[in-house]
């Protein structure tokens, strides 16, 4: 029988039985989206932060130019939402939206919070997971600064394996804050 996807990941860091992981599993909601539905709007309040089980996620935020900035793309096995707006229970400053259909297991912040008070180890999986996004999130704002777009672009194929493949340059060129024609060249040193 094949592994789930989020006991797999829970599993990385902490053991659960099969009574345990079923228990974690009944906090979650299921839900799908379609490709290019927006799933939490700038101004809302974010009550899932998503995990992803089949499809490809993203968020951005528009500047006052109205030009669109990609802070994260959320594959497979990734989380993604607003972070400041579910932790806090504010409004959404982000946007997150599907570029593939896309399944996930939807957790609110008051069964992840059951969830950390009714099986401990939970927390110590919440908290790794979050140190790792933000360490994550440390490296990729130092690559920003002292690394040129060749390196954004290779720190990018590491990071997310497959991407460019599911996702117009565009896209990816938003990511690494480079113009189309940048990322043109870049790609064609690859070949």
């Amino acid at each position: 029988m094949n592994e789930h996807p989020l006991r797999k990941q829970i599993e990385e860091i902490v053991q659960l039985t099969d009574d345990e992981f079923e228990f974690v599993l009944e906090h979650f909601q299921k839900k799908t989206f379609k490709k290019h539905q927006i799933v939490l709007h700038e101004g809302d309040y974010a009550p899932f932060d998503f995990f992803v089980l089949k499809g490809l996620m993203r968020v951005t935020k528009l500047d006052d130019d109205g030009k669109e900035h990609i802070l994260q793309f959320g594959m497979e096995n990734w989380w993604i939402t607003d972070s400041e707006a579910f932790h806090h229970k504010t409004k959404a400053t982000l946007v997150v939206d599907c570029l593939e259909d896309t399944e996930t297991l939807a957790l609110t912040l008051d069964n992840k919070e059951k969830l950390i008070r009714e099986l401990p180890k939970m927390q110590t999986f919440f908290l790794k997971k979050t140190t790792n996004g933000y360490i994550a999130l440390q490296k990729r704002i130092l690559c920003f600064l002292s690394s040129n777009a060749n390196d954004r672009y290779h720190n990018l194929i590491t990071l997310y394996p497959g991407l460019i493949q599911r996702v117009p340059k565009s896209m990816i060129a938003s990511y690494l804050g480079v113009t189309r024609e940048t990322l043109s060249r870049l790609t064609k040193i690859e070949l």
